[in-house]
Order: C-alpha cells, then structure tokens, then sequence
C-alpha cells in the first residue's frame, strides 16, 4: 500500500484505490492510496520496518490464497472508521485483513516492543464480519 501521488508510472500492480482522509478528498490523487500486487513487487520502505520480518507460516496454500485476497480488501477512507470497528482504517488494516482472511493465525502476532499497530483492530473486525456473513 503507497500513495497514489509520487510514484512512476507504469505497471505497479494496483490492484485497489482508496480515499485518504475524507472520502471526498479521493478525487484528487494527492488523496488517494494503492494497495499493490504483482510478481517481484517491491515493499519501498522495507528497510524502515521496526523489528524485522516475522515468519507466520511456511504453507504455501496460505501464502497463495493470501495474493490471491489482495484486490478483494475493502479500500475505504484511510485515516476514518467508517465501518464502525472502534479502529482506523489504514495499512496495519490491509494487514491483519489479509492475515485474518487467509487463514494465518493472527493471535500470535504483536507490534514490536514499545510499538503500537493503529488500525490492525479494523482489518480483524472487519475479517470475521465477513467471515460470518
């Protein structure tokens, strides 16, 4: 997931668009994130990730149906809690959606030490809302 303004045209693999901000605002690419995926796709800001990579699982079914999840995550406004979740939606959200969604154990998966996670309530309520459903 990255902003919309800044980046290279081209084919990035966008696969979702979503406001930022106040739905209204997603008019504008100024306002506007991208949820990615594409073979040999990039994490821009990998080397800034706080505590390093966690291995969830080695199942390659996990790992497929994960990808394959990808553009159905629901892109609402990042920043807000339009779906009522007590959380903000935003890139933890695209997270824990995926993992939940899945089938990877979420229940083992904490923020680094003295971190925190804004928005990774949102992607699991909204992931067993629509389990259940």
């Amino acid at each position: 997931m990255t902003p919309r303004w800044g980046l290279p045209p081209g084919n990035r693999g966008v696969v979702a668009v979503g406001p930022v901000g106040l739905q209204v605002l997603g008019r504008s690419p100024l306002f506007r994130y991208e949820v990615h995926r594409w073979r040999d796709g990039v994490i821009p800001d990998l080397t800034d990730a706080v505590g390093g990579a966690q291995r969830l699982s080695s199942d390659e079914q996990h790992a497929r149906r994960l990808l394959d999840l990808v553009p159905d995550f629901p892109a609402r406004t990042w920043g807000r809690d339009e779906q009522a979740t007590g959380d903000m939606w935003n890139s933890n959200s695209l997270t824990s959606w995926l993992l939940a969604r899945s089938g990877h154990g979420v229940d083992s998966v904490a923020p680094p030490g003295h971190g925190r996670a804004p928005g990774w309530a949102a992607g699991l309520v909204v992931a067993a809302r629509q389990k259940t459903s």
